[in-house]
This record gives C-alpha cells, structure tokens and sequence, in this order.
C-alpha cells in the first residue's frame, strides 16, 4: 500500500500511536499536515489509518459505532469490524488498514478479514511501515527510550527511507 505510515508501540507500559502527514495521489504530495491518528470512545482508545482518505473515514465511522455497541470492549468491536469489513460486499473494496489500541491490546485490521495482535506490542501498516517496525523493534530492545520516543524515531527513520512518508508526525499516548 503506498498511502502512508502508522506505527503502534506498547513498550513500558505505554501505548502510543504515530501517523506521518503526508497525503499523496499518484506520485504527487498534495498535503503535507493531514492527522491520521485518532483518539475514540472517551479518549481511551486509538486508532490510525493508512489508505485512501475517504475510506478511512468510512472505517472510523464503522469502528466507533462498533465501540459504542459494544461499551469500549476493543477486542469485540475489532472483532465485529473485521467480520463486517470481510463479508460486506461495499467495504470490501475500501483500501485502507486500520491499526487500533487501547492500553491492553492493540489489533492490525484490514479488508481481507486480517485482525492481528502482534507479539511484541509494535505493529504498524502503509508503505513505510516495514521501515518503522524494523527500527521501533531495534530501539525497544536495545534501548531505554519511552514508547513515544520510539515511536518519534522509528518514524524519523521511515520518513528518511519512504518516499510516502514525511516527518511531519501526529502522535498520540496512552
């Protein structure tokens, strides 16, 4: 996917989330500050997008209705999303992946029915999330860095390597 990059870290007993700014069509950068990140259900949980703008917003939409029906349980809402995302004909064909998290869990969801927790609390998704993960996963083991400087750095170092990715960062804690 060449849309973005979100990073999601759980290290010290933080949570925190990481989305760069830029927005492109094609090969072109059209917006340089756009905020990918979101705090949901009563600032308690997270989620970032990467993938088209529109269909993101769409997904959000989906996934607080699914929080609200299900009183803030992530697990279930991810859950229920992702069924949803699978078996609907019309959000099938959304391009986009979510990542969410509250402090407990953290899930990777996207179109084809993908709903992944990751073993190590770092995950992330879009074009520069290969980049972001390698590097967030080498500061969190080789290093006393806060989740959120992890999160800061590992996404420099994307934004260095990822033509889709610029340093201009919205990042989010719990």
């Amino acid at each position: 996917m060449h849309a973005t990059t979100i990073l999601a870290v759980r290290h010290q007993e933080r949570t925190c989330l990481a989305g760069d700014g830029q927005v492109t069509i094609g090969t072109t950068v059209i917006k340089q500050g756009a905020r990918k990140i979101r705090r949901l259900y009563n600032d308690s949980i997270l989620a970032g997008f990467a993938g088209s703008a529109a269909d993101s917003f769409a997904l959000f939409s989906r996934f607080e209705s699914k929080l609200e029906q299900y009183r803030g349980n992530l697990e279930r809402a991810a859950v229920e999303l992702a069924r949803d995302w699978r078996t609907d004909r019309l959000l099938r064909r959304l391009e986009a992946m979510m990542i969410v998290a509250d402090r407990k869990a953290m899930f990777l969801l996207s179109g084809t029915g993908d709903l992944i927790e990751p073993d190590d609390g770092i995950v992330a998704v879009g074009s520069g999330g290969p980049f972001a993960m390698a590097a967030a996963r080498a500061l969190a083991r080789h290093s006393q860095l806060s989740a959120r400087q992890i999160a800061e750095e590992a996404m420099t170092i994307a934004a260095g390597i990822c033509i889709y990715t610029n340093p201009n960062l919205t990042i989010e804690e719990l």
